[in-house]
């Protein structure tokens, strides 16, 4: 059997990995093991720091809008509440572009989520209604009208509010009630 040398196959590739280890410091960009251990490593690092690099950018961006809305009075985390409770869908990238460009639009962003209903709007679930029931009296009827009146009110109100009323009419235990309880209670 013949022999066969590989100089050339072998050199090409070390010649490969030291151009791509070209700038390296010291040996790494000279000897060939140790420039392709370094490739092995700059590649690892590479491929985590593509990762982070998405993070350190999403971080500028919320830094960025964070400053623009405290001169427009809100905090960052109530602006984007706001900008979803209104329905506006808009990414944080362009968020802060609008912020550095464009101040005006950015301030009416911010009136718009400062503007926002206090809740989401709920998606209706189907749900079974009592029928009701008319009683005689008529001052039955005024009491009944009067209770419902009241528990629109009451459920319309926030918990802040709840506690106040309970506050007011003596309920002990109100501070550590949740919201459908205090209404309970305050029937």
């Amino acid at each position: 059997m013949t022999r066969v040398k590989g100089g050339i196959v072998s050199k090409n590739r070390r010649r490969k990995v030291l151009k791509q280890a070209k700038g390296y410091f010291g040996s790494k960009h000279r000897l060939y093991k140790t420039a392709q251990e370094q490739l092995f490593h700059s590649g690892t690092y590479a491929f985590r720091d593509r990762k982070q690099n998405k993070r350190n950018f999403r971080k500028l961006w919320i830094t960025r809008i964070n400053a623009a809305c405290r001169l427009n009075d809100i905090s960052y985390s109530k602006f984007i509440n706001g900008l979803a409770k209104s329905g506006i869908e808009i990414n944080r990238k362009m968020l802060s572009e609008l912020a550095i460009d464009d101040p005006k639009a950015f301030a009416a962003l911010v009136e718009t989520a400062k503007k926002a209903p206090a809740e989401a709007p709920k998606k209706e679930t189907t749900t079974s209604k009592k029928p009701e029931v008319k009683v005689e009296s008529s001052k039955k009827e005024a009491k009944v009208d009067n209770k419902k009146e009241a528990t629109v009110d009451l459920s319309s109100k926030s918990l802040t509010e709840l506690k106040a009323l309970a506050k007011e009419k003596g309920i002990k235990g109100y501070s550590t009630m949740k919201k459908d309880e205090l209404i309970k209670a305050l029937n």
